[in-house]
């Protein structure tokens, strides 16, 4: 499971790790002004040293200024990296040949959620897409099984996949909206009951469950996520960007704004 990735971006940094990115944006801009660091003696660096010391003491604003543009910096740097990446494996993400299709298949924005059913912050993410899919119909969304937690979400993804396999995408909603809810552990004594109460017949899905069709799915995912360096759930790809980790129901509809105000200004 990953923390919310918007709480991540504002983990505060150690002071030493401030002084140093100042001190080095400090050194490194002073040949502009005619200065070369570099080719001071150690005496002269020393004082040099004091003075900046000094100045960041006094005026300690500077350091936040220069921590924020390095984060500026670093995250615009990651949306880059990852938009390559979202556009180097645009079909694999997008239009596998497997994966379950929901919200509006027609929409003009598409949302990608890598899951784990023993995932609390899935469970916790899926009411918010939910909500999301309901209060804006232009979406198209998509799931990419991918059981990272242990034996109980491999059960439970194998259970789902097979479910699409043998009783097709409205089945497969409804035994992944239940495994979404469920809150008990996922055991084949548990997914037998979960296919009779949706009506199905367990028999079928359980043997398709550790055949190759389903095992190249999870494969699939697997080796998709490795290629986007995503190794926590949830993950989402929203047109353009990538999301590790959970996030409310209101940012995420922020992305999908910024994604539908890029694509008309192509």
């Amino acid at each position: 499971m990953t923390p919310n990735s918007t709480e991540q971006r504002k983990r505060p940094r150690a002071r030493s790790h401030w002084a140093a990115t100042t001190y080095g944006a400090l050194a490194r801009a002073a040949p502009a002004h005619g200065f070369d660091y570099s080719k001071r003696c150690d005496p002269q660096n020393a004082q040099f040293g004091v003075v900046v010391r000094a100045y960041l003491l006094a005026i300690p604003r500077v350091l936040f200024e220069a921590i924020n543009e390095l984060e500026a910096k670093q995250r615009a740097e990651q949306a880059d990296n990852d938009a390559q990446l979202i556009a180097t494996n645009s079909k694999d993400i997008f239009d596998d040949g497997y994966s379950w299709v929901g919200g509006n298949p027609n929409g003009d924005i598409t949302i990608v959620e890598f899951t784990d059913y023993k995932c609390t912050y899935c469970k916790k993410a899926f009411s918010e897409v939910n909500d999301l899919l309901t209060h804006d119909g232009k979406i198209k969304f998509i799931i990419k099984e991918f059981p990272i937690l242990g034996q109980q979400s491999e059960l439970g993804s194998r259970f789902a996949v097979a479910v699409q396999q043998i009783d097709g995408d409205a089945a497969y909603e409804k035994v992944h909206n239940a495994l979404m809810a469920f809150r008990g552990n996922i055991t084949v004594e548990s997914l037998v009951k979960l296919a009779k109460d949706q009506g199905l017949d367990a028999d079928p899905i359980l043997k398709r469950m550790n055949e190759e069709p389903v095992s190249a799915v999870l494969r699939a995912n697997y080796q998709l996520a490795q290629r986007m360096a995503i190794s926590g759930t949830p993950a989402f790809v929203i047109g353009e960007q990538l999301l590790r980790g959970y996030a409310p129901e209101a940012a995420m509809a922020q992305i999908v704004a910024e994604e539908r105000k890029a694509k008309a200004a192509k």
